[in-house]
């Protein structure tokens, strides 16, 4: 299926590994051109130089803090200088520390909020307001939008506040033909889906239980979640909007 990315230009966030990455490459193999960010130069670098090779389209990895106010013009600024176009941000943060909402201090809520909401609000804030053309947006939260997460508190909370401003962005910028929807992940096998199974001490038994409650009965593929993100985001689901898409393997069990 052609999904009508080539010669296109993203802009992902979070993307030296994970859902991000997986996300970029999808785009990257369908022809479009990404930035790719994450908080460390050598491990988006790494990654550009990876997402170089599985072509055709191009790719460039800028270290930016998502949380820093000055990051979304400066990255929007030179995705537009790197490739002449912007076409679409997909916003991918990293999960919050893991915890209790009873153990959960005011610094973690904060920090969290500064760089999982404040920061993903004001990326997407930021592309709707300057873009000449229309443009798609796509936010890659969490399944705790839908259903809480056992030890995760913080995602909780801030994740389905998220959800619904990307809702209300969707209103507010469709009359000028701008997209905004949201992709939900369940247990993907990426880093962080296996550092919070390697918590409780057996990791093995933390993966087993989790995959009998899905009903596919396994992790889903980093590519399985990237492919979904980059349909989402391109001019394929052109009249989708508002949306939230859910890539968990049927885990979740509410409409």
């Amino acid at each position: 299926m052609d999904l009508g990315l080539e010669d296109r230009a993203y802009l992902v966030t979070g993307a030296s590994r994970g859902l991000g990455h997986a996300t970029a490459q999808a785009l990257v193999q369908d022809g479009a051109h990404v930035l790719i960010t994450g908080r460390h130069q050598a491990p988006v670098t790494e990654a550009a130089r990876a997402l170089a090779e599985v072509g055709p389209g191009r790719a460039v990895g800028v270290a930016a803090d998502q949380a820093d106010p000055d990051a979304a013009a400066e990255l929007l600024a030179v995705t537009r200088a790197e490739f002449g176009r912007l076409d679409g941000v997909v916003i991918s943060v990293g999960g919050p520390p893991a915890g209790s909402a009873t153990t959960a201090t005011d610094d973690q809520w904060r920090a969290a909020f500064e760089s999982v909401f404040l920061g993903a609000v004001r990326l997407a804030r930021t592309a709707l307001v300057e873009a000449k053309e229309p443009i798609a947006v796509t936010f890659v939260l969490s399944s705790s939008v839908r259903s809480p997460l056992s030890g995760l508190a913080i995602s909780n909370g801030l994740r389905p506040g998220l959800a619904m401003t990307a809702k209300t962005l969707a209103d507010e910028h469709g009359p000028d033909g701008h997209r905004v929807n949201v992709v939900l992940p369940g247990r993907i096998d990426t880093d962080r889906v296996r550092e919070l199974d390697a918590k409780g001490g057996d990791p093995q038994e933390a993966r087993r239980q989790s995959q009998a409650s899905i009903p596919l009965r396994r992790y889903g593929r980093p590519e399985e979640f990237g492919t979904v993100t980059a349909f989402v985001t391109s001019p394929a689901a052109s009249y989708m909007t508002g949306s939230v898409v859910t890539v968990d393997g049927g885990a979740i069990r509410a409409l």
